[in-house]
């Protein structure tokens, strides 16, 4: 197996409230849990731009690696900077989109938890805004004159800011309500903010491409998969040879693609998966989780894209609960969007996959395609054998399915 010695990651983050810097912290912090599991030792340097590097190293091998994050922080605080109404109204305005663009059938059809993780917000905020008024108009409905309206107004507003908006703001709901607009954004490209971020992000990824490494790591979470097809596809209608010569790798981790694609007017974005799908150059996989209910489990997004022609990207799957403590799942498993979260953070144990092995590590992305339960990452040792044979070729690479 070849070693890279040199990587550069252009990493696409998920739906967060997160800036570079700390998406910067997270990840030293699940390297150094990392570095503990897997016997290694590693470096994470200051956020210099929007990248930094990390120096990892173990017996026989040094790997460095220069991660560039393209955040969205500035379009999440842009929209959740608004009122209250203003979220909840562009948030249901979005919600009536995705319904009459085809996305809600799309997701009940191939994936329907996700379909149910669409609906939750919306429906919490229905029966919220329900509970209130039906506070504030108990006079009427219990027959009882129109003063009283002087207690029962308060007390729903009371309801509203101390009990319902707290517990609403446990699950992220205003903050899912801006994930759908975004979404619609992504899939229409009808908002000028949106595309002139997604031309800024191509520009830089152009510039991190022509930096020298052995290997190139397109790695994406949930919202970014989206974000990181436009800005590829972008990449590759202004220059079809970009990737020419170079060793190119897209994980997509519990990728969304699909909640913006299956829009009918996504057409730009389902062009461009296409052209991912058949550059030679770029070896796609997905990571999947049965236990994530954010992603589209088992699903075949080129294909669903419109592309059944076309490869279509071997599946690796995971389980969270093998990655972790039996505590630490325990104390997460009924958050979804925690469990979401995993796939970018550190594992208590050795597993399939682990995102600081896959960006800093000395093995080839492309390998993790094909580790198991049964087959797990192994680090070269102080036995190991130099080798420097090409890595696999993307035919080889097969689908492991996880019971």
């Amino acid at each position: 197996m070849p070693r890279i010695k040199k990587r550069v990651v252009l990493h696409f983050p998920g739906f967060e409230p997160l800036d570079a810097e700390a998406h910067r912290q997270r990840y030293e912090r699940s390297a150094q849990q990392s570095a503990k599991v897997w016997a290694f030792s590693s470096a994470v340097g200051p956020l210099a731009g929007a990248h930094f590097d990390v120096a990892s190293a173990g017996p026989h091998w040094q790997t460095a690696s220069r991660i560039h994050v393209f955040d969205h922080n500035v379009l999440v605080d842009a929209l959740g900077r608004r009122s209250l109404i203003r979220r909840l109204g562009g948030g249901f305005a979005s919600a009536l989109r995705v319904t009459v663009d085809g996305g809600l059938w799309g997701y009940f059809r191939h994936a329907w938890r996700f379909g149910l993780f669409f609906l939750f917000p919306f429906l919490l905020v229905f029966l919220m805004t329900a509970t209130v008024l039906a506070v504030a108009s108990s006079p009427y409905w219990l027959g009882l004159s129109g003063w009283n309206l002087a207690w029962s107004a308060p007390l729903s507003a009371l309801l509203l800011h101390r009990i319902l908006l707290p517990f609403a703001a446990r699950f992220h709901t205003l903050h899912l309500f801006a994930d759908w607009e975004m979404a619609v954004a992504l899939a229409r490209l009808d908002r000028p903010d949106f595309n002139r971020w997604l031309d800024d992000c191509a520009d830089a990824a152009h510039a991190a491409l022509n930096e020298e490494a052995d290997e190139y790591l397109i790695s994406s979470h949930s919202m970014g998969s989206s974000v990181a097809a436009h800005v590829i596809g972008i990449l590759l209608e202004r220059q079809p040879d970009v990737f020419k010569g170079k060793r190119v790798v897209f994980a997509t981790l519990g990728g969304a693609i699909l909640q913006c694609a299956l829009m009918r007017s996504a057409h730009a974005l389902r062009a461009r998966v296409g052209a991912i799908a058949a550059t030679r150059e770029i070896f796609w996989f997905e990571i999947q989780c049965l236990t994530d209910v954010v992603n589209f489990y088992k699903t075949r997004v080129v294909a669903l894209c419109g592309h059944a022609h076309e490869k279509q990207p071997p599946i690796a799957f995971i389980k969270v609960k093998l990655m972790l403590s039996a505590d630490r799942y325990r104390r997460i498993k009924r958050n979804f969007l925690r469990v979401h979260r995993q796939y970018v953070l550190d594992p208590d144990v050795r597993a399939s996959f682990d995102f600081t092995l896959m960006t800093a590590g000395p093995l080839p992305a492309a390998e993790f395609a094909d580790f198991s339960r049964t087959n797990l990452p192994a680090l070269p040792g102080r036995d190991a054998v130099n080798d420097d044979s090409p890595p696999a070729a993307r035919g080889e690479h097969r689908e492991r399915r996880e019971a």
